[in-house]
């Protein structure tokens, strides 16, 4: 019997997380009238854009998402953005 090889896994190159933009700016205000900031964190297409691409602490992507999804009810945000060819 053929004895397999384990690969050894490479460590990818250790890069800091960007801190929590909230975390470091107590006056920076997650609410569903703050379309400026929300808009931020969504991305061309109208998604939520994920944590580890805004580099938002866990706590703090709970409550934007409830805060564009609030705004998107209300129509303060678009749902999807439509891109024509």
């Amino acid at each position: 019997m053929a004895v397999r090889k384990r690969k050894k896994k490479k460590k990818k190159d250790l890069q800091r997380r960007k801190p929590c933009p909230f975390c470091l700016d107590p006056t920076l205000d997650i609410d569903y009238k703050n379309v400026e900031v929300l808009s931020r964190f969504v991305s061309e297409k109208g998604k939520i854009v994920p944590r580890r691409n805004s580099g938002v602490c866990a706590k703090h992507q709970r409550r934007l998402a409830k805060e564009i999804k609030r705004a998107r009810f209300l129509a303060l945000i678009p749902y999807i953005v439509y891109t024509y060819r």
